[in-house]
């Protein structure tokens, strides 16, 4: 029985030498540019008060999700003056008092009212005093309730000031560095914790102007990567063209954002683009 066979590459090769020959028949050649890659996100923390290390959330390459609590600072303090804020701020026991006293007096100034316009059995000068008491009693209301505003801005404050102790992530990603232990004292505005986020990931390059123009924002473009990764090719979208070229070198900077959601390229290696350019007819 005779067997199939073997399939070869030479189709394949004759067919790519064809076109070679036929885009340099028509003045078209490619030409290379490399620049490196890096991650959407690449964000370092850090504490924006002083305080000392209760609690470390999460463990280093371990992957959190937005808003999550990565690290906390001593908070006890700050947790009791927020809740006797709170306390404070809720005790409408006052104002309840004060609104029901608004409302008697309202009731006794027009029933004396009456009877002055009645019978005038009242007196003015017992007119005159429900009417004072009545403005007075309305003015206390009125200050009560502009102090719990107050109340609850403080509340709102000490609350704040509670959660400053905690940090936070602002995007999702992979804990890359993480250098504090429970213990030590961290400062404000010392690095702490760096979060990356590599699901997409930019190339950034420098291209000569003339080969600039040719890329339009938005247009796909193939990256090839260097050796090594599991990925050596990948498809993205050329998101930035700077309008400016640098005027020492004359280059243009260019981002092209590709989607790397298992991480099969890693920021920080090598990035390469092919640009066409015409030649001119030979």
């Amino acid at each position: 029985m005779n067997k199939p066979p073997k399939p070869t590459l030479q189709p394949w090769i004759t067919a790519l030498t064809c076109l070679t020959l036929l885009l340099s028949s028509i003045g078209v050649q490619a030409k290379t540019f490399s620049g490196l890659i890096y991650p959407l996100h690449d964000i370092t923390l850090s504490a924006g008060v002083a305080g000392l290390v209760m609690r470390r959330e999460v463990q280093l390459g371990q992957s959190v999700k937005a808003d999550q609590v990565l690290l906390q600072l001593d908070d006890r303090l700050q947790v009791i003056e927020s809740d006797r804020r709170k306390v404070i701020f809720e005790d409408q026991s006052e104002v309840t008092g004060a609104r029901d006293r608004c409302r008697i007096l309202n009731i006794l100034l027009k029933d004396a009212q009456a009877v002055f316009k009645d019978t005038g059995s009242v007196s003015k000068d017992e007119l005159l005093r429900l009417e004072a008491e009545q403005l007075a009693a309305n003015a206390r209301l009125e200050q009560l309730v502009e102090q719990k505003k107050r109340e609850k801005l403080d509340f709102e404050s000490a609350e704040r000031d509670r959660l400053q102790r905690r940090i936070t992530a602002p995007v999702s990603g992979v804990i890359t560095k993480l250098s504090p232990q429970v213990g030590e004292w961290a400062k404000p505005g010392d690095p702490v914790i760096s979060l990356v986020d590599a699901s997409t990931a930019i190339l950034r390059l420098a291209v000569p102007h003339a080969e600039a123009s040719r890329l339009k924002v938005g247009a796909s473009q193939v990256i090839r990567t260097e050796p090594g990764g599991t990925l050596m090719q990948v498809t993205g979208r050329i998101s930035f063209v700077s309008p400016v070229a640098d005027p020492a070198s004359g280059l243009v900077q260019v981002e092209v954002t590709f989607s790397n959601p298992k991480n099969s390229i890693k920021p920080g290696i090598k990035g390469m683009i092919d640009i066409n350019t015409e030649t001119g007819s030979k």
